[in-house]
């Protein structure tokens, strides 16, 4: 392989953000071995909980944007319109802060009836007024992300998840040890003061990184020899339709309002219907994780014994699982931009050299993922967590591996040639399956009922996305050589 090829950016991007990605995932790994054995078992169970909460809020505020911004910005630079992109990318952070401002004032303020009527825990209360002040900063970061993602420079989001992690991990240590000096007991709200920390030193860094690029775009002094009233302002190539092409002209308010207005509509045209999909999908996932405990009490546990398999389960055994997505989650990020860009041009052989590679690199990693778990995921379980019952756990959902990276790609690869309503119908048909489970099985078999959902929900949609990737791909065969 060529230096060239080694340094095209869709190699590069993924190179940084694997090992960034595994690197934070690693501290993340040892972190969550470090709460479980202070909080127990039934303390991981309770910061589970408010997961579903912050995944809802990320669909509302920013999540469609974020994509939106990536796409938008991605088309901008490939026509080095920089100038465009920064608009499009301050107009969508605008439209993030409005709405995460919103939600973080609703979950502030209703934290109480939010915890005993959708959580059903009413001690998850004091927990969400504290992630409440971590939606802002997410939004900041997350926009930011979304801009550099669209130009290919995976340097700084991965370095910015890389700070977000290293400061929660660090913030909740110090705080630990500085109870344990001075005789205290460690709560598990220390641990959402880490995130709310850790998503802060996330923002500064995305803060930074966009008002130095701000600089290289617009460097100081560019229109000083120009006087204010004879400098122009030429309007953004592809992006004001009936405008496109004119001569360049004065700046105007009204003008320039128009073109904002155009952007803003751009935007919500991709994410509202992205952010709707997210936000269903994510409703679906909440009562999933919400109702775990509740089924396994009407199985006959007690409530703390269900928020302690359930801790169990998400909190020690599906983290060591999805480890190794690192690696196919930095592919997917950057193949959605590559493969959206090869379609518009109708490069049809890339797209389908991106569908048969992705299948391929996902069944080898998956089935030595699988491999490896079922080797010694009973020893992780014990070495790691001292339980028994998270290494059962591993070696059950070990078999998820294979059709998770899969269809993490190929969802990826979908959503970039548009086919986001295949995908989320594949999602949603893949959730309603394992609910069924949740509701039905559990109650009669226990967890053990939950992690036979969860394999067959997965193996379906993997199923869906490929009969339709494979689809695409036949049809770029026969377009490649008609």
């Amino acid at each position: 392989m060529t230096f060239k090829k080694w340094t095209h950016p869709l190699i590069t991007g993924t190179l940084i953000l694997t090992l960034t990605g595994l690197l934070s995932r690693f501290i993340g790994f040892f972190y969550r071995v470090f709460l479980s054995n202070v909080f127990g078992a039934e303390g991981m169970g309770i910061y589970q909980l408010i997961s579903p909460v912050l995944a809802l809020s990320f669909s509302l505020t920013v999540s469609g944007i974020q994509t939106a911004i990536s796409k938008y910005v991605a088309s901008e630079t490939s026509t080095r319109d920089y100038k465009s992109s920064f608009r499009t990318l301050w107009t969508g952070f605008l439209l993030a802060m409005l709405l995460s401002a919103v939600c973080a004032t609703v979950i502030y303020l209703y934290a109480d009836q939010i915890a005993v009527t959708f959580l059903l825990e009413e001690r998850t209360a004091p927990l969400l007024r504290i992630i409440a002040l971590s939606i802002p900063m997410a939004s900041v970061h997350s926009c930011i992300n979304g801009y550099f993602y669209g130009i290919r420079k995976a340097a700084i989001p991965a370095f910015s998840q890389l700070a977000e992690q290293i400061c929660r991990v660090g913030s909740v240590y110090l705080i630990y040890f500085v109870c344990q000096r001075h005789g205290l007991t460690p709560t598990i709200s220390f641990a959402v003061v880490g995130l709310v920390i850790g998503e802060s030193a996330s923002m500064i860094v995305s803060v930074v990184a966009i008002l130095a690029r701000a600089r290289h775009v617009f460097p100081a002094g560019e229109y000083r020899q120009t006087p204010s009233a004879n400098r122009t302002f030429r309007l953004p190539q592809g992006r004001v339709g009936a405008y496109k092409n004119r001569r360049a002209v004065s700046p105007s308010f009204s003008s320039i309002i128009a073109i904002y207005r155009r952007i803003t509509g751009q935007l919500l045209q991709l994410a509202v219907p992205l952010s709707a999909n997210r936000l269903i999908l994510n409703l679906l996932q909440s009562v999933e994780a919400i109702y775990i405990p509740n089924r396994l009490m009407a199985y006959g546990l007690s409530n703390a014994d269900a928020l302690s398999v359930y801790g169990v389960l998400t909190g020690m055994s599906l983290p060591l699982i999805l480890f190794p997505s690192a690696v196919t989650n930095s592919i997917s990020v950057l193949l959605l931009p590559v493969v959206s860009e090869a379609d518009a041009s109708g490069n049809q052989a890339a797209v389908r050299r991106a569908i048969l590679t992705s299948i391929r690199s996902c069944l080898l990693l998956g089935f030595f993922c699988t491999a490896m778990f079922l080797l010694f995921g009973r020893l992780a379980g014990r070495l790691l967590y001292g339980s028994e019952l998270a290494g059962s756990f591993i070696l059950t959902l070990s078999f998820l591996c294979p059709f998770m990276y899969i269809a993490s790609m190929l969802n990826s690869i979908l959503n970039g040639i548009g086919k986001t309503v295949q995908t989320f119908l594949f999602s949603v048909f893949s959730l309603l399956l394992r609910l069924l489970f949740v509701f039905f099985a559990i109650p009669r078999f226990g967890i053990q009922g939950y992690l036979w959902g969860m394999l067959a929900s997965q193996m379906l949609q993997t199923l869906l996305c490929t009969i339709s990737a494979l689809h695409i791909s036949r049809k770029a065969h026969a377009t490649c050589h008609s």
